[in-house]
């Protein structure tokens, strides 16, 4: 540190930015905005902002304008809210231009934030844009006729260059566009997910590779034509910086670029490049401009890979002392791998095992790639045809990729799904990782030579073997029920002690791609690489959609996750889609039952037993011939009763007892949940499933009033995100994840 202040410096910036966090101060997280203009937000949603256009994107549905420089207009004052994204309600804004200044009518609506855990948190993704505000069904009022003409320039270049590589690539369009402009809306997500399992989604990205292959290229271009490095300096730092602006500023390509200025720099003046010391400087820079990219996953992975090549990789390379350079890639890929381990768990849950080897095969290649699409781009100007023919050589390389791609995600454990580590298990974990690598370092150099090759590297394989270990071990104590927030539909996790879990319905009719949104990322982000048992009380659809994306998944090896059995009610006539989804099933090698009124499941310490369907019934009523089971363990007894109604409740009160927890049927609607059936079953605590724009008025007011009146503590889904009960087998607790409610 003292021979690189700049790192103290930074690591110094990093640490009163935590503080200042968890004092509560929202530089990081939250709304920094000032109190009184949230609360004027908020009173008055309709509204009439207006600010300079930033970019401009198509929707699924309209048109979405980046503003910044933002401003309420409210009589005659200007109240500023930085910068916003505005959803427009007609095509009306075909005509803007960037930097134009506009004003819109519509209604602001604060940026969510995650509801589940393991979810994406879009709050931190704008925060880093210094995006807090939506504005939904916006109203072009007025705009100015100045603009920006290089800003202009440089959207219509990118625009242009979209098109190009759209004529000339065809289906890997999107690759190319991801890879060259940062635009990643084209990019297909099954490509996407492919890439990601494989452990090569960063090639994806503008990165320091496609800066330092553009950049040094072009330096040492212009240094063969004698150009000098003052001039040739000059010239790349410009190209690269209009560059960095081209593809929208994304945080790896600003920390790249801050890095080539400052290795440019260092050669004009005729001074020493430490690789560190302009990754630290660079962090500062980005960090004292927006101080949210400290929890920004792009900024933790871009800066967390540069500090692996700069830390971890010399370390190694002195403990192997080979010269070949297989080998220092290969160390070069594990240091990286070992130094962002912590983040890629804590960002994503799971970890590409395989990433390690394939980006040796693929990393050397990417710049041909690179350089088939920048030369594509160029020529396209001029002739789309030859565009086409200077891809050849980069079409066959991800054709490659591809299969190695497929082939990975083939391989049954191709990823390690960790979960998301405590902050503490991930100090420990660079702790005993660095200080290790430290200690084997210091024995090789004091060692005799019979040992010195030998010990010191035992010692690193052990202390990384341990370092690994104690993040991702978990061990279960206690039942977990984690009811999640899947909108308008039912999706239950229940983690039983000993490592069992069993997934209750999964399925919403309000969100699209719940098993990739919220299913997936919460069974990641707890660790579960297996689920034992997928219930389904019955096929409505916002009970299996979600239960039918995973599969589908599954069927394509786009998850490694695995699933032993289907578990559907016993119904003698069910709809096609029924068989449809045992079918499925079977085509991805999970075994189907059929339950029934009086089975039981043993699931380690715990059970299920089985209420209802009758072993008659015919799958004509699915709601009212669901499936409803008694979770039982220790003491702790918890009910669940899918979509049943009043018919069904009066029915089974001969089976039932007393319970601690209650998953209230047909997401709180008056048809269920009646007197005679909260008076047998006693419940402690109640949870409804439903979401906050639900057409069907759910939960009733009746059924919530009729909760209250019998001093049961009713959670809901659509107030308090997802809501996890915790037991021993004797008491019982509860947490919400959005308010942080624990009872």
């Amino acid at each position: 540190m003292r021979k690189r202040p700049m790192c103290f410096a930074c690591v110094f910036l990093m640490l009163c930015l935590c503080i200042l966090d968890l004092a509560g101060i929202p530089l990081i997280r939250g709304n920094p905005l000032p109190a009184e203009v949230r609360e004027y937000i908020e009173a008055h949603p309709s509204a009439v902002i207006c600010g300079e256009v930033q970019r401009c994107q198509d929707t699924e549905y309209s048109l979405s304008v980046y503003l910044k420089q933002v401003y309420l207009a409210y009589r005659s004052e200007k109240i500023p809210i930085r910068n916003i994204r505005v959803f427009l309600n007609e095509k009306s804004g075909e005509d803007l231009r960037t930097g134009m200044i506009i004003q819109v009518r519509g209604e602001l609506e604060r940026v969510s934030a995650p509801r589940n855990p393991g979810e994406f948190d879009s709050q931190q993704y704008y925060a880093c844009q210094g995006i807090y505000y939506f504005l939904k069904n916006g109203i072009i009022q007025k705009k100015s006729r100045s603009y920006s003409r290089y800003g202009q320039f440089l959207t219509d270049l990118r625009e242009r260059i979209t098109g190009i590589l759209e004529e000339a690539a065809g289906e890997d369009a999107g690759i190319y566009q991801a890879m060259l402009l940062g635009e990643k809306s084209s990019l297909d997500e099954e490509v996407k997910l492919r890439y990601q399992m494989a452990g090569m989604v960063h090639i994806l990205a503008i990165s320091g590779l496609h800066i330092s292959v553009l950049g040094m290229g072009l330096f040492s271009l212009l240094k063969k034509l004698s150009l000098g490095n003052g001039l040739a300096g000059f010239l790349s730092l410009s190209v690269i910086l209009q560059y960095g602006m081209l593809t929208g500023s994304s945080v790896s390509a600003m920390r790249a670029v801050c890095m080539f200025v400052l290795a440019i720099g260092a050669r004009i003046l005729g001074r020493s490049y430490d690789l560190l010391t302009a990754l630290a400087a660079s962090a500062i820079l980005l960090l004292l401009d927006t101080p949210a990219y400290l929890y920004s996953s792009s900024f933790l992975l871009s800066f967390g890979a540069v500090a692996g090549l700069g830390i971890v990789a010399p370390a190694l390379n002195r403990l192997v002392e080979s010269d070949r350079a297989w080998v220092k890639t290969l160390l070069s890929s594990l240091a990286v791998q070992l130094t962002t381990l912590p983040v890629i768990l804590w960002i994503y849950g799971e970890v590409s095992v395989l990433g390690i080897v394939l980006n040796l095969v693929v990393l050397p290649t990417v710049s041909v790639v690179l350089i088939c699409g920048l030369c594509c781009a160029g020529i396209g100007f001029v002739s789309i045809q030859l565009a086409g023919f200077c891809l050849i050589p980069g079409e066959i390389l991800l054709m490659c990729y591809e299969k190695l791609c497929v082939l990975a995600g083939a391989v049954p454990f191709c990823t390690w799904i960790g979960g998301a580590p405590k902050i503490w298990r991930c100090v420990i974990y660079y702790v005993i990782l660095l200080g290790g690598i430290q200690a084997a370092l210091f024995l090789r150099e004091k060692e005799e030579c019979r040992v010195r090759r030998f010990l010191p590297r035992g010692i690193c394989v052990a202390v990384v073997c341990v370092s690994i270990l104690i993040l991702g071990f978990r061990q279960r104590g206690e039942l977990l029920i984690t009811c999640l927030d899947i909108g308008q539909g039912d999706g239950i996790v229940i983690q039983l002690p000993g490592g069992k879990t069993v997934m209750v319905d999964g399925g919403s009719s309000s969100k699209k791609k719940v098993a990739s949104y919220q299913i997936l990322p919460y069974l990641k982000n707890q660790g579960i690489s297996v689920v034992d048992a997928m219930l389904i009380s019955h096929t409505d659809l916002d009970h299996i959609s979600g239960v039918q994306e995973l599969l589908t998944l599954k069927e394509k090896h786009l998850t490694t996750l695995h699933i032993k059995n289907l578990l559907l009610p016993d119904w003698k006539a069910p709809e096609e889609v029924y068989y449809e989804l045992e079918d499925q099933a079977k085509r991805c090698g999970i075994s189907v039952l059929r339950l029934h009124q009086g089975q039981k499941l043993r699931f380690g310490d715990g059970s299920l037993e089985i209420l209802s369907p009758e072993t008659d019934a015919k799958g004509t009523d699915v709601n009212e011939e669901g499936i409803v089971m008694e979770l039982r363990y220790g003491k702790f007894r918890g009910l669940f009763t899918g979509d049943i109604g009043v018919e069904t409740e009066k029915k089974l009160l001969p089976k039932l007892d007393d319970v601690n927890f209650l998953k209230v049927g047909h997401h709180g609607s008056r048809y269920s949940t009646c007197q005679e059936f909260l008076d047998k079953i006693k419940p402690e605590l109640a949870v409804i499933s439903c979401s906050e724009s639900n057409t069907y008025g759910h939960p009733s007011p009746e059924t919530t009033a009729r909760l209250e009146e019998n001093g049961i503590q009713t959670e809901c889904t659509m107030k308090s995100g997802a809501v996890t009960v915790y037991t021993d087998g004797h008491s019982m607790r509860m947490k919400t994840f959005c308010n942080e409610k624990t009872a």
